[in-house]
């Protein structure tokens, strides 16, 4: 006897509660069990997010940075939902005003957020290279940041004419990102993050 999974959409994985404290993204209805995150994954994670707040900050930008709090509501690719939550996602402080007092999940009729940033491991690897990039492109998020503890580098994506620029980073060189031009880190300054 063969078992079907359950499908979830939209509206029946934001009601989900199973009983425990997994945390799931949804991917063309099913939910995928995010594991627990090496602690120099969130080093990375909540080093970047420091830097990015305090940039906002200094500029004085109408901007929030917030860490693994943030839903993507991805195209479908078939006749299910899916939903990310990237490591980090950087959004105008209106856009996450409206997002406060219900599930904090961008929808496809909302505007995307400014960036967002994942952090690779070796079991999201392929889906942060290639899935979400097509889906992040799809979405119009004009930038997109995947950092890579694996292979020690940073790779800025910036969106042109709907398809993502690819400009990768290691070592002490500095990063330039769209979003952020007077930021000054380099790809060893993240990996060698201290929480």
């Amino acid at each position: 006897m063969t078992t079907v999974a359950q499908r979830f959409t939209l509206a029946d994985y934001l009601a989900h509660c199973d009983g425990t404290d997994t945390n799931y993204e949804l991917h063309q209805g099913e939910l995928i069990p995010m594991a627990l995150g090496t602690g120099w994954h969130g080093d990375i994670a909540d080093r970047l997010n420091t830097e990015f707040r305090r940039e906002i900050e200094r500029l004085s930008l109408p901007w929030v940075s917030r860490q693994m709090a943030i839903g993507l509501q991805s195209p479908r690719g078939s006749r299910w939902d899916t939903c990310r939550i990237p490591d980090l996602v950087v959004l105008p402080q209106a856009q996450w005003q409206t997002l406060k007092r219900k599930e904090a999940v961008i929808t496809l009729d909302q505007d995307p957020p400014l960036l967002v940033v994942e952090v690779v491991s070796e079991s999201t690897k392929i889906t942060d290279y290639r899935h979400k990039q097509v889906e992040y492109s799809y979405l119009s998020i004009p930038e997109y940041w995947i950092v890579d503890p694996l292979t020690e580098k940073v790779s800025i994506l910036v969106l042109v004419e709907g398809m993502y620029d690819v400009e990768g980073f290691q070592g002490d060189q500095p990063l330039r990102s769209a979003t952020f031009p007077h930021l000054h880190l380099s790809p060893t300054q993240i990996l060698d993050a201290q929480g």
